[in-house]
């Protein structure tokens, strides 16, 4: 387990030494990996410091809201509507490595710009290791490493969380008292649901990937999962009143795990199956059915792209 008050320490200080006297800004998500680099980046360079959440219209629901006002108090938080950019890039891509790489771009692309309003040389980024791994490797690209762009016009990227895993940044986040919504937060990929829709993104698929991903949420709280989602796989019929409908099929997968290297798909009793079948169908008429995912990881991965 990592040291909390000698880590927080040496990073502060590296980030301190790194960013010197210039401007950066934080690639912002509302996740408790960004949030704790965010915070480690403030204790470090105070006001020479820029949040910047985006806005991809890839969120969760309620996402925007939230993390203005969970971050209320970083008063240089820039909150960036990017909806239209990024789906507008997105359209007809159907590869989830390339659909990776657009967004990785895009994200890249947004922090550019407003460091060239605030004349910031540095991005600080919340990566941890299993990222690093797994975009080194060949099992995907995460957004923030493999999926970056080749020509990034900033100086320098800082990521002093490079080097742990997810229940060690917890570790650390809980020692610089951020609020528990932040530090003990379910995972959520950086993609965002694109990764939970199969295929196309569109419209559509994205709105029921949001409101089934929010019932998912909900109704496994108790359970206390490592990561619950949903995810949008394509259409069958199905039958809703008296007639015969070609809805999209949703799966829901909760694991349990420790870092997210490996995880186990976790057992959910029948009762709370069949509720949260129940509300994704009957609260969206374009779902004809919900199904449950039993497999490990390996030899799936958690998200679907």
């Amino acid at each position: 387990m990592v040291d909390t008050e000698s880590f927080t320490e040496e990073k502060i200080a590296e980030i301190s030494e790194a960013i010197g006297d210039s401007n950066a800004v934080i690639a912002l998500s509302g996740g408790v990996d960004s949030s704790t680099a965010a915070a480690l980046a403030y204790e470090a360079v105070g006001d020479q410091l820029t949040p910047v959440y985006v806005d991809t219209g890839l969120m969760r629901k309620g996402e925007t809201e939230e993390i203005r006002e969970t971050f209320s108090y970083m008063e240089s938080l820039r909150v960036v509507d990017a909806r239209e950019r990024f789906l507008d890039a997105l359209s007809g891509v159907i590869d989830p490595e390339e659909k990776r790489h657009v967004i990785g771009e895009g994200f890249i692309r947004e922090f550019e710009t407003v460091a060239r309003e605030l004349d910031a040389d540095y991005l600080v980024q919340g990566t941890i290791y299993p990222d690093r791994i797994e975009s080194e490797g060949t099992i995907k690209s995460h957004h923030n490493v493999g999926g970056l762009p080749e020509v990034i016009d900033f100086e320098e990227i800082v990521e002093p969380m490079r080097d742990l895993y997810k229940d060690e940044v917890r570790e650390v986040a809980r020692a610089l008292d951020l609020e528990e919504i932040v530090s003990e937060r379910m995972p959520f990929p950086g993609p965002g649901l694109a990764v939970r829709v199969l295929g196309e993104v569109t419209d559509e698929k994205l709105a029921v990937a949001r409101e089934a991903n929010h019932v998912v949420e909900e109704e496994l709280e108790e359970h206390e999962p490592w990561q619950a989602l949903a995810a949008v796989l394509g259409k069958a019929t199905g039958v809703k009143g008296d007639n015969r409908v070609h809805g999209w099929v949703v799966a829901v997968r909760s694991v349990e795990s420790r870092d997210g290297m490996t995880a186990r798909a976790q057992e959910v009793d029948w009762a709370t199956l069949q509720r949260i079948q129940s509300r994704i169908t009957g609260e969206n008429e374009n779902v004809s059915r919900v199904v449950y995912d039993v497999t490990h990881k390996p030899p799936a991965t958690i998200e679907y792209e």
